[in-house]
């Protein structure tokens, strides 16, 4: 079953940017000069992705210094998949049933 949390990572995770974010996380972790150089986007917007991910619990901060390294939370991505195969398997069995709801 989908939870509200479920919903917040998935909100997190529409953004082809933060998408991008989280498979260079998925390789290494990183700090936000890495992640400007991969992804060519200006620091301000990648900090404000960023901060999206932490606040949905995808990402944890690791400060090193004056800098802050960012690290995938697999999982966080783990449940989600969970989340998705369950739905899945619920679709397989209402598919195996032929159910159908009457329209009024």
């Amino acid at each position: 079953m989908m939870t509200s949390v479920d919903a917040e990572v998935i909100r997190a995770l529409a953004d082809p940017l933060r998408l991008r974010i989280v498979a260079l996380l998925a390789r290494e972790t990183l700090c936000t000069t890495h992640l400007v150089d991969e992804t060519g986007a200006k620091q301000t917007n990648l900090s404000n992705h960023l901060r999206v991910l932490r606040e949905a619990g995808v990402v944890e901060t690791e400060p090193c210094g004056r800098f802050t390294y960012y690290r995938l939370r697999p999982e966080v991505l783990d449940g989600l998949a969970g989340a998705f195969a369950d739905l899945a398997a619920t679709a397989r069995t209402t598919l195996a049933a032929d159910t159908k709801r009457s329209c009024p």
